[in-house]
């Protein structure tokens, strides 16, 4: 019998990192004219201070664009480079084409293999996983990694439980060959169980089911038309989710630590999904992490952006030398799904 060729395992390693901030600041005070809250509950609920949103015209295949420009640049490498696009995000409003094939045209990465990840929160995080495992083994080279959002097209700006949340931006990192293991095994996995906690509020069906039916009733009545908002906006069970990764994901951090034999004193930053400042201090005081490690807290002016906001937290530590150039970092996305992926990477 013919044996099936492959080609040689190879390590690989995160080459470069860019990052996309719309020039939008929604502070506090702002998003209280929304709803009844306040700058102080906020704050104290949250820790985000100032969010970002992007401009109308402004789409998350513009927003990768801009960051994997930069992650490439970083990295001394352009788009014809790139044998791989994989571009996580829940807030692309197309079902096809993915997003990633998109963002490969405009780079110039053509014919580079391209798709989409729907992991919610740990969309980047599985992107890495996805990206390294394809370059050990051989099937590319250079793999060009973006977490991207634009959750104001999805975000309810009357819910009380999600208004202050979410925000926009794109975050993109380049994984490519090293000459040692850069990228630690991930630890990741779901629990469909629980899905229920963080959703849209309709699905693409009953929106169509609704506009049929409001048509029907204008031709009989316009008078029986309400102004009920059936638009998928996204909404979770806040408490539940902040429980769950309290409790739950810490374990999973340390596990990545362990799968990558290292140990919380080796790290030098640690970039959890920015979803909630007291979920990332939890996390912080159950893995024991010394005061040496770094820990990203970009959700104070940048809010929480699902799948971008691990590469925009990381790319901030980065830029202000609060993560040193070869030394380690901790990721870990958790989310919607509920999934999850941590992992342990080496920094360019």
């Amino acid at each position: 019998m013919t044996a099936i060729k492959t080609a040689p395992t190879r390590e690989a390693r995160l080459l470069g990192v860019g990052a996309h901030r719309p020039p939008r600041v929604i502070d506090n005070e702002e998003v209280c004219t929304w709803i009844d809250s306040s700058d102080e509950w906020i704050q104290q609920r949250t820790g985000i201070r100032t969010r970002r949103w992007a401009a109308p015209d402004v789409s998350v295949v513009d927003m990768s664009e801009d960051a994997a420009a930069k992650a490439l640049a970083q990295a001394g490498l352009t788009g014809s480079d790139i044998d791989a696009v994989i571009l996580a995000t829940v807030s692309h409003p197309y079902q096809t084409p993915a997003a990633a094939a998109v963002v490969a045209h405009r780079l110039g990465a053509t014919p580079a293999a391209a798709f989409d990840v729907s992991a919610g929160c740990a969309g980047f995080c599985h992107g890495v996983a996805v990206a390294a495992d394809l370059v050990r083994g051989g099937t590319a080279r250079n793999v060009l990694v973006v977490g991207a959002e634009k959750l104001s097209d999805f975000t309810d700006q009357h819910d009380r439980s999600t208004a202050f949340l979410f925000a926009d931006g794109a975050g993109a990192a380049v994984i490519g060959v090293g000459d040692e293991a850069g990228v630690g095994p991930t630890v990741w996995g779901s629990d469909g169980g629980q899905a229920e906690l963080i959703k849209s509020k309709f699905s693409w069906l009953e929106l169509r089911s609704a506009q049929q039916t409001d048509a029907a009733l204008v031709a009989e009545d316009p008078a029986e038309v309400g102004d009920v908002e059936r638009w998928p906006y996204l909404e979770q069970q806040g408490q539940s989710v902040f429980r769950w990764a309290v409790w739950q994901m810490a374990p999973v951090a340390q596990a990545a630590l362990d799968a990558a034999g290292v140990s919380a004193e080796d790290i030098d930053v640690f970039v959890p999904h920015q979803a909630n400042a007291r979920i990332i201090d939890a996390m912080v005081k159950q893995l024991k992490l010394p005061e040496s490690v770094h820990v990203a807290r970009d959700i104070v002016d940048m809010g929480n952006t699902s799948a971008a906001s691990i590469p925009l937290a990381l790319e901030r530590a980065m830029a202000d030398g609060d993560a040193p150039s070869g030394g380690l970092a901790l990721l870990i996305g958790y989310g919607a799904g509920l999934s999850y992926a941590a992992q342990v990477v080496r920094l360019p």
